[in-house]
Order: C-alpha cells, then structure tokens, then sequence
C-alpha cells in the first residue's frame, strides 16, 4: 500500500537506500526482548521495507533503548520491487524482517517461501479478520481502504449528489467524471479492479468494467498522475487545473488535504464514496536466513505494539490493526469508517491475478 503514503509528498520522501534511524540503546537484562539469550548478539536489525516504512524518530528510540537494537530501514521501491528482491535472495536475505507485503501479493511470497514462522507477541491483540496466514509467516501490521474520492465543491456547484457505490459510477450522470489507475501498473489500480471482482464475481466484473468505459473512466498509469494532476479535489490537482472530480485513492486521502492545507482547512474538501472500497492488509515477517533473528522477533514484536500502532497513522496514513490501538483526532474528524470493504481471498488473488489484469488491459486500455 505504499502509494497510500504518497499522498504527503515531499513530507515523507525519503531517499532509497539504507537508512539507520536512531542510535543503539544500552537496555539492561530486564529489557531485553521475550526468547533473548545471553549469548553475544548483533546490535543491529534490519528491516527491509517499500520506500513509504516511517515511524516518529522518538517512538523509533524507545524501541531501541528498551531492546538494545539499532534499527536499519533498507528501503527498495514499491511493494513489489521490493518483494522481488525477497524472493531472487531466498535464504540470503537483504534483512531481518520484511515489511509491506500486503494481501494482494502474499500468496506469492507465501508460496515462495521466503519467511520463517513466528507468533509475535501482542498477536492475540490483533483483530482477528487481519490475521490471514495461521502459520504466523507473517503479522499483520496496517490496513487501508482503496477508494473512490469525490471533490465536495464539484458535485455541490453542480448540485448533483456523489456517488457513493461501484453501481453508482456507470450511471449517466457521472459520465467522463471518473479517473482510475492502470492495475497493470498501479498498486490502487489493481485494488480498485479487485473491488469490482470482489462485488461482481468472475463472471460479472469484466461486464461492469464495459460500462465503466462507455460511461468515460479514463485510465492513467499511476496514482501521483490521477490524485495530483487529473483530480479536481486535491490541493495538486487544483494546482495542474484536474477536471475529474472522481478518482481512485484512499479513504485516508481526506485527513492528508486537511494536514497538508495551506492555510488548514476546517472541513476536508473531498470525500469517500465508501461502496467502492477495497481493503488492503500489509504484513511484516521475520526472513528465512536472517543473520539476526532474535533482533528480528523483537522488530516484529515492536510493529503491533500500542506504540507503534498510534504512531503509524499519521506517519503512513493507514490504520492499525491492533483492538487498543486508538486513532489520532485528524483521522476521526475527517476520515470515514468503511463498514463493508470488498475483499478478495488472497489465494484467489494469485491464482488469477495475471489473468485478471490482461483481461482489464485488453478490455480498458487497448
């Protein structure tokens, strides 16, 4: 999910390659991680991540105070670049623990057999619908909604009422309004086409997509191009004169164009068509091979923690996935709750996934 994190720009770039975030802590006996032996240690840990892992630099210090680690974020392109490269050094890994695979992807790096089993303590404080492999190769960490976002001054100029579900977007009055990224090429791209399989079934999605294109989407290859350039509601939009005020994003895009306004706007200026979401879970596993496992339990142990959970929201822009985690203000007042996402088996996923995306591609794009 890391383009959801795209949606800050330039406040939450980051340079590719490793990064050491913090200093290495001197924890005593007492603090040390749950499995610790007494046995000489590495002080490092690496966890291998897609460009968007962030996490406030003070929660980051407490981590590696109370454990003794010095954590390394080797940050290698989007979720699936940077699992590629999983996968091509099988049992050599990069790092520890890899974080950003998400359900989309983990039937592949599942099969590929790239983790070692592990049950993270605080597990059982995770919501259970986000726990997906019952062998514990990997932990759910975040969750996010792929979306349709409306711009609010559009539809209330043209007084017309946004469309809130899948079945809504073919209708007439949403013609040439619509813009979606490629699911070739586009991580919300192919959630978005997801959520059409998921709502309509293997027989009915490539149906839905037809009208879709007789009703004027237009297709760009990525989110920045569709959310920043082509979309009517965001501050970058605005800017590049957009004039689609539908787009496929996130349902926490509204609390980004709040936090990033200039000057802060009181009310969010888009909104969520919260019928056309797809859920996306991203996990983090320990690595079969890692040089430092120990450091690499404790990680993964830290990524479900309380602390982290409340500090990941407003530094990726996702939601936790822990029952204690508690949300930040910005997120319940702008942000809305999607009840009822479409979701997809990821094992169906990976089975059709190339299949599916050639269809879209020779039914929307060619």
């Amino acid at each position: 999910m890391s383009t959801t994190k795209k949606i800050a720009g330039a406040a939450l770039a980051a340079a590719l390659g490793v990064t050491t975030l913090g200093a290495c802590g001197g924890g005593d006996a007492k603090d040390k991680p749950a499995g610790a032996s007494d046995a000489p240690k590495s002080k490092t840990v690496t966890l291998v991540s897609h460009d968007s892992f962030n996490v406030t630099e003070a929660v980051l210090k407490e981590f590696e105070q109370q454990s003794g680690y010095t954590v390394k974020v080797l940050k290698s392109g989007d979720a699936g670049a940077a699992l590629n490269q999983e996968i091509l050094t099988k049992g050599s890994p990069r790092g520890d623990v890899f974080f950003g695979v998400d359900n989309t992807l983990l039937s592949r790096a599942l099969d590929n057999g790239i983790f070692t089993p592990y049950e993270a303590k605080g597990l059982g404080g995770v919501k259970p619908e986000y726990v997906l492999d019952k062998e514990h190769r990997v932990t759910p960490v975040d969750s996010g909604d792929i979306c349709v976002n409306y711009d609010k001054a559009y539809f209330a100029d043209k007084k017309i009422a946004p469309p809130q579900t899948l079945d809504d977007l073919v209708k007439p009055e949403y013609k040439n309004l619509l813009v979606v990224e490629n699911a070739a090429t586009s991580s919300p791209g192919l959630g978005f086409m997801l959520a059409s399989v998921g709502k309509y079934g293997e027989e009915g999605w490539k149906d839905y997509w037809s009208k879709l294109k007789a009703n004027g989407v237009e297709v760009v290859d990525g989110w920045e191009q569709a959310y920043n350039e082509r979309f009517s509601g965001s501050a970058g939009g605005k800017k590049a004169k957009g004039d689609r005020p539908l787009v496929v994003s996130y349902a926490s895009s509204p609390p980004v164009e709040v936090l990033y306004g200039e000057p802060q706007p009181a009310e969010a200026p888009t909104g969520v068509s919260t019928g056309t979401c797809f859920r996306q879970v991203e996990f983090a596993g320990l690595l079969k091979g890692a040089k430092n496992e120990e450091g690499g339990k404790a990680l993964v142990d830290f990524l479900i923690s309380k602390k982290f959970q409340e500090d990941m929201p407003l530094q990726m822009f996702v939601n936790p996935v822990t029952k204690d985690a508690a949300l930040p203000e910005l997120f319940t007042k702008h942000g809305v709750v999607v009840e009822k996402p479409e979701n997809v088996a990821p094992e169906t996923i990976a089975k059709n996934r190339e299949q599916w995306v050639k269809a879209w591609t020779a039914l929307v794009v060619k």
